[in-house]
Order: structure tokens, then sequence, then C-alpha cells
């Protein structure tokens, strides 16, 4: 347990460190004075490309649960007695789960819309046509 613990602190710290190297060398000499309306500019350019890496995440890890669910049920059919049946099983949801993500989320985007907002002529005629006449 104490191995396991200690090469979890040696990722967790060369995780931390690649970051940072990252987003040191990513940044420009000009980022500190860059306004917040930058910043937020830039956030809100690079969140774009959020749905398209989830995506792509959630199929890759759906496969290695699927594999793996695989593997855990051949496992269960080679010794019943050391490997239930559950552990592929539950695999295998996850993975069919991870699978359905991306059209959770095409849905989710299609309910909310692109964002592009309302502007203020629509707004107004939107109240005209509201008002009732006596």
């Amino acid at each position: 347990m104490l191995k396991l613990n200690k090469k979890m602190n040696k990722l967790a710290a060369y995780t931390s460190a690649s970051l940072v190297t990252g987003l040191m060398s990513s940044t420009s000499a000009k980022a500190a004075d860059a306004s917040f309306t930058t910043i937020s500019q830039t956030i809100t350019g690079q969140i774009g490309g959020l749905p398209g890496f989830i995506t792509a995440i959630s199929y890759i890890m759906g496969t290695l649960f699927a594999v793996l669910g695989i593997l855990k049920i051949k496992d269960h059919v080679e010794n019943p007695s050391n490997t239930p049946l559950k552990d592929g099983a539950i695999r295998l949801a996850v993975g069919g789960g991870l699978f359905v993500v991306p059209l959770i989320t095409e849905a989710m985007q299609n309910l909310l819309g692109t964002g592009t907002g309302v502007d203020v002529q629509s707004m107004k005629n939107i109240n005209t046509y509201n008002t009732v006449t006596p």
C-alpha cells in the first residue's frame, strides 16, 4: 500500500509539473497586461472545442471499458469461482453509458441552442405582439 501511495504521489507531481510547464510555455510576454475582456474572449473562443474533446474521450473510454468487460466475462467463463459475472457486466454497462454521452451532449446543445443571443429589436417586436388592445 505504501508503494502504491508513493507512486500516486509521484504521478501527481509529474502531472502538476507538466501542467505548469505547459501553461508557462503557452503564455506570451504580454500576458501580464491582458485585460479581463481579452481573457474572457480567449476562454470563450477556446471552449468551443470542448464538446468534441468530450466526445473523443467518451468514445475512447467506452471502448476501453467494453474490452475490459469482455475480458472479465471471459475470466468468469474460465473460472467462475474467482471472478463474478457482475464485474464484467458492470464494465460493459459503463462502456455503453460512455458511448451515449456524445448523444446526450448533442441533445443538450440542440435544446439550449447555439448561444447566438437575441438582439434588442427582436425583443421590442415581441413586446408589441403581446399587447392587448381594449
